[in-house]
């Protein structure tokens, strides 16, 4: 079980099945606003999605390949984060982070970002950790460039987002260049 506690109010835990209501009931009353940057929630419309997203995300964690964590504010799940893919052969992770509309605005995804990066530069000893944001989404690519990210270039047409694509941009903090990563 991955359990990390990053201060008094925030921490995180692996996502189980016991979870699936909650992040369920939290997708569902954040859906209009998740929706502008995030292309999954038409295919997570009822409880079951979100459990088969857990249980796929569980077998993925003990593989070693990915990391489903809730987010944890004050006792209450209010978001995911954790690592969508790690890539042990080139010693890389890639970040993921979605956060309940009512909780913005607290910092808690700023402290859960540089939570997974120093974990993953120095408990999982990784190279380099990445964020892809996309591009006009400037609340997310605050994080990265919060946390001291190097932007590292863009991705065009990166994704699709229900009726047009969106350019990511690519945000890397290197193992060498990692102190901590301090908020600016």
């Amino acid at each position: 079980m991955f359990v990390h506690k990053i201060d008094e109010e925030l921490s995180l835990k692996l996502q189980e099945l016991r979870d699936a209501e909650r992040i369920f009931a939290l997708t569902d009353a954040s859906r209009d606003y998740l929706r502008e940057w995030l292309p999954w929630l038409d295919f997570t419309t009822e409880l079951q999605d979100t459990k088969d997203f857990i249980k796929s995300g569980s077998r993925n964690f003990v593989e070693g390949k990915s990391l489903g964590a809730v987010i944890i504010y004050k006792g209450e799940i209010v978001g995911i984060g954790g690592f969508n893919n790690i890539n042990h052969a080139n010693k890389t992770a890639y970040i993921g982070y979605w956060l309940g509309q009512e909780y913005q605005g607290n910092g808690i995804m700023t402290r859960v970002a540089k939570a997974l990066t120093d974990y993953a530069l120095t408990e999982l000893k990784l190279n380099k950790v990445e964020i892809r944001v996309a591009a006009e989404n400037h609340k997310s690519r605050s994080i990265p460039e919060r946390l001291g990210y190097t932007q590292e270039g863009t991705i065009r047409q990166a994704e699709w987002l229900y009726d047009h694509y969106v350019d990511h941009v690519v945000y890397g903090m290197l193992s060498d260049a990692h102190n901590g990563t301090s908020t600016k």
